[in-house]
């Protein structure tokens, strides 16, 4: 559908004009929302009308709004509760304004906010308020409370209803004919739907009401029926109103309320309460599409016309042209007079019976008319029947549709879930995958930066040795400098020498120029001196030639030294370069797996903590679900043993000194992380036991201890979510503390120790003269049963005479045979029990076999307190019905109650017995005599209750048939009613039994070692 289209039909429809809303613009915008899942597009076309300018364009927005409430999409109720705001405040506008438009306005207003909150509360009544009566009993999930609750809101919807009826009639005048003005309409169109509204929640309100007053009493519901009278007065005078107004009478039928309210306080009533149907014409013309009613088309037009059969015989006896007419006298000239009155006569004659045929012509009409009225009316009630339960099967559907969608629903979200766990499960697959890989990575790493650490090693090691070297080079260095210098020193020592040398012989070679002069004179005496100072002097200048190729030597060996002195320095820097390099490398390579470690460590860091954030949060919701799990009703049935919940208790106390230590592991060193996740878990799986566990307990203890322990354990779970919300924050792990959770353990351990059963404490001493006392107790019982029955027996000889002293005796006697037979059985079983104690306690006493054997000898003296308490049970019945109060069932069951414990005696007694002993053997005779004598007892009791019953004699012989069906029924009534009422009374009793037994092994410590819940 356009939403042009529909945004002009809601301009149509709510405008200015007083007429009444035409119903093609109201279905034009109903069939919008529906197209379009909502009612945006209506809402966005009415927030820009003047509603809070003009009265009748307010009204008119009422009735629009009320009618898409109630056939628009459901969404409409969710989109509107936007602008609830909005019409609360226009409606406190208009209310200020006391006649006309206005106040109704406001009430309208009021109704409609009332309408949309009763939905959004309770979302399982549809717009139209047409439910069955299963989806109105699920709608209150079988709670009376939601019961009581819903009753009040209806009361209040209807309430608001009946306010906007009221107002609308004050605002009329109907001495006049208002209902066929275009004002009148205007006003009286809503009311069409508030008449919807009013025939089904005036039908809720009955039968929620008759559901209330069966499990309620009559007087906390007195409000309520209060509140009822009165809208039930209002509510049948309206309809009986409106119903006789022309407005509504061709569009809409009113149903009727019964003359007198239903009376709650008969359950059968309900049975007589007829659901309001109001049934609107299919064909019905709407009242916006009419014209107003002139006066003309008021006047009574129901006058049945002349029949065509009446017509005809009238023409053929008088004739229909003027020729044949016999009044017309013109052609009768030559009649007579008496001729003329003679057929004057007759013709009146035949006049009247002509009239006298007509009436009874128009009297038989009116009869089939009414009859065919009468007809249509049943007719029509049986359409509306159609009508009604064809809306009750759309409704039905609809809810059928709606459960579909919420179970396709249902089986999506759980797809999604499946889903969104299957990711899960692969996120943490990948998630361990990759703390694998890291796991692996910061292996190598490890791996590596202990290979670095080694070359590192290495490395230094080579700068070390580098350093050596180069110490070395400079301490030859220094050498060679040093020998150079020496070379040098020397050399120039040499020089000086050779200098002084060269001087002392220039002084020499002066002094002897100066004797060769001082000679010469002597050259002949002195040629041999001469001739060997020349060979002084060529040796002396070959010395010196010596000495200087020795020196030019030794200056080329220095030149080569420096070179190779700037070699090994230009070498050593070289390599001290390419070592600074080297190291350099090395330290970026470290420092950047140091900064990976770092990053590792965190993610490391971050992955421990987030075990054990996941570990906190899966202990929490275990305890939550504990928490949850003791409030759901179906766990009441649910018990469990105080021993139990002191072993939960002392296991939970333990797991909390583990969790403290291992929480203080985890903040000295984070790498104790699973310590922590263990007991984190351990303790959260404890304590949820713990407290389910508790609550179990609870339901098997009085009351007061029930609500103390119920206190207990909310409280400890309290204290473990408080003290689990702590342990989430890594900052406010440290300050943890566990001692109000250690109390809470502690309390509820002490008061498990309180609950735990009387026979569970018990001291080894104690149980042996506990037997004793109870076979001792139960042979004074027997004994005085006997007593008070002779007692009886001689009471009933003196006092009773005939028949009942016949059967008095016969019973007192069979009873006390039972009471001898008890007697040997008692004693027998004493032997027997001697005898086990004897032949199995070896060197022990008689009460530490009786201790050391606990099990049987409680078994014993639970038995022995049944025989006991059956014969008491029985010599009381016996006397009340010696005594003509008590009933002959009672004794019966007495008995039969008896032979049961005397079987369990037998059973306990010879469970350790020899199969040989002769104790055995009399145990199981005494045991054959009880069994015996309780038959006699029955028997007895069986024939003497004949003897004393009087039987009524079957007279059937002066009753009719349809008496003797009517006995026959109500015989077949009473033969159902017994055998339901049997029925019920044998399941009673195997529950009872059950629980009997349950009772009993508490009360004995049956179960004390035993686990469970229920």
């Amino acid at each position: 559908m356009d939403l042009g289209k529909m945004a002009v039909s809601i301009n149509k429809a709510i405008n200015t004009q007083e007429v009444a809303v035409k119903e093609k613009h109201a279905r034009t915008c109903i069939l919008g929302t529906h197209h379009e899942k909502g009612a945006h597009t209506f809402w966005a076309a009415v927030n820009r009308l003047p509603l809070s300018s003009n009265a009748v364009l307010c009204w008119k927005f009422c009735h629009v709004f009320h009618k898409l409430l109630r056939d628009g999409h459901p969404n409409v109720i969710k989109d509107s509760m936007r602008n609830k705001a909005d019409l609360t405040d226009m409606s406190r506008m208009w209310g200020h304004l006391n006649e006309g438009y206005g106040k109704l306005c406001s009430i309208y207003l009021k109704l409609l906010i009332t309408k949309m909150e009763f939905h959004i509360k309770n979302p399982r009544f549809p717009g139209n308020l047409q439910m069955s009566n299963r989806q109105l009993d699920e709608a209150g999930e079988n709670d009376v409370n939601n019961f009581f609750q819903l009753t009040v809101e209806m009361f209040d919807y209807l309430e608001c209803e009946l306010n906007l009826f009221l107002g609308v009639f004050s605002s009329l005048d109907m001495s006049r004919s208002v209902s066929v003005t275009a004002a009148g309409q205007c006003r009286l169109a809503p009311l069409i739907q508030v008449i919807l509204d009013c025939s089904h929640l005036y039908d809720y309100t009955v039968k929620l009401l008759f559901k209330l007053h069966s499990c309620l009493p009559a007087d906390t519901l007195q409000g309520h029926r209060d509140r009822f009278q009165e809208q039930f007065k209002k509510l049948k005078s309206l309809f009986y109103r409106s119903s006789n107004l022309q407005y509504f009478k061709r569009l809409i039928q009113i149903p009727q309320l019964p003359e007198n309210p239903p009376n709650f306080l008969r359950a059968s009533a309900l049975s007589e309460h007829i659901s309001p149907v109001v049934v609107i014409p299919a064909e019905s013309s709407s009242p916006e599409s009419e014209h107003v009613v002139e006066t003309e088309d008021l006047v009574d037009t129901d006058i049945p016309a002349l029949p065509a059969a009446v017509e005809t015989k009238f023409d053929d006896l008088f004739g229909t042209s003027a020729a044949t007419d016999p009044f017309n006298f013109n052609n009768q000239n030559g009649m007579r007079k008496d001729d003329k009155d003679r057929l004057i006569e007759q013709l009146t004659r035949e006049i009247q019976a002509l009239k006298e045929e007509l009436e009874s012509f128009r009297l038989e009409s009116g009869r089939l008319c009414q009859a065919l009225r009468g007809r249509v009316n049943e007719l029509e009630a049986e359409l509306a029947e159609q009508s009604h339960l064809r809306m009750q099967a759309v409704g039905e559907s609809e809810f059928l549709k709606a459960e579909l969608d919420d179970l396709r629903r249902v089986k999506e979200d759980t797809e999604k879930e499946q889903r969104s766990l299957t990711e899960i499960e692969k996120k943490a697959q990948a998630n361990e995958q990759r703390y694998t890989k890291l796991k692996e990575k910061y292996t190598e790493l490890v791996q590596s930066h202990a290979d670095l650490l080694r070359k590192n090693a290495e490395v230094t090691r080579q700068m070390t040795v580098a350093r050596a070297a180069q110490d070395e080079v400079e301490a030859v260095r220094k050498e060679m400098q040093e020998r150079v210098r020496a070379a040098q020193d020397t050399s120039d020592r040499q020089e000086k020498e050779q200098l002084q040398q060269l001087q002392e012989l220039q002084r020499e070679l002066v002094s002897s120029r100066t004797e060769l002069d001082s000679l010469k004179v002597n050259v002949a005496s002195s040629q041999q001196s001469s001739e060997l100072l020349s060979t002084q002097l060529s040796t002396l200048e070959a010395e010196k030639a010596g000495l200087a190729e020795s020196l030019t030597s030794k200056e080329a060996e220095l030149a080569c030294l420096g070179e190779e002195l700037q070699r090994v320095q230009s070498s050593l820097a070289g390599e001290r370069e390419s070592g600074v390099k080297a190291a350099e490398s090395l330290q970026n390579q470290l420092n950047e797996k140091e900064s990976r470690e770092q990053g590792l460590e965190s993610e490391l860091a971050a992955a421990r903590w987030a075990s054990v954030h996941s570990a906190v949060e899966e202990a929490e919701r275990i305890i939550q679900d504990a928490l949850v799990q003791i409030d759901d009703p179906a766990h009441i049935s649910c018990t469990s043993s105080a021993d139990y919940l002191a072993s939960r208790c002392q296991c939970s106390l333990d797991c909390m000194d583990r969790l403290h230590s291992a929480t203080g592991a985890f903040l000295a060193d984070n790498t104790g992380m699973s310590e922590l996740v263990r007991a984190v878990t351990r303790c959260g799986h404890l304590l949820g036991d713990t407290i389910v566990q508790g609550s179990a307990t609870s339901h098997m203890v009085p009351v007061e201890q029930a609500d103390a322990l119920s206190e207990s354990i909310k409280a400890c779970g309290a204290e473990a979510l408080a003290l689990l919300g702590s342990m989430k924050d890594q900052g406010s792990l440290a300050a943890a503390d566990s001692s109000k959770l250690r109390a809470a353990l502690e309390g509820i351990l002490a008061s498990a120790e309180k609950l735990r059963p009387r026979g569970l404490e018990l001291q080894q001493g104690e149980l042996g003269d506990l037997v004793e006392q109870e076979m001792a107790a139960t042979s004074a019982a027997v004994e005085s049963a006997a007593a008070r029955i002779e007692e009886m027996l001689n009471k009933s000889r003196a006092v009773d005479t005939g028949v009942k002293m016949e059967v008095n005796e016969r019973i007192l006697a069979s009873c006390t045979e039972l009471m001898q037979a008890i007697k040997e059985l008692v004693l027998s079983s004493k032997d027997l029990q001697r005898d086990i104690v004897e032949s199995g306690r070896g060197a022990a006493s008689m009460k530490e076999f009786y201790a050391k054997n606990s099990r049987w000898t409680e078994g014993l003296i639970s038995a022995s307190k049944a025989v006991g308490w059956g014969a008491t049970v029985m010599v009381d019945a016996a006397d009340l019905v010696v005594q003509g109060k008590g009933k002959f069932e009672e004794l019966m069951v007495c008995s039969h109650e008896i032979a049961a414990s005397t079987a369990q005696l037998v059973a306990a007694s010879k469970v350790k017995a020899d199969k040989d002993s002769g104790n055995l053997r009399r145990l199981q005779h005494a045991s054959r005599g009880v069994t015996q004598a309780t038959a006699a007892v029955v028997a007895s009791t069986k024939s003497g209750k004949s003897q004393i019953e009087e039987k009524d004699t079957m007279d059937f012989s002066s009753m009719t048939l349809t008496q003797i069906k009517r006995q026959e029924m109500d015989s077949q009534v009473l033969v159902l009613e017994l055998e339901t009422r049997l029925q019920k009374e044998r399941e009673r009793l195997g529950e009872l039994r059950k629980k009997h037994y349950e009772l009993a092994g508490v009360a004995e410590g049956w179960g004390q070692g035993d686990e469970g819940t229920g």
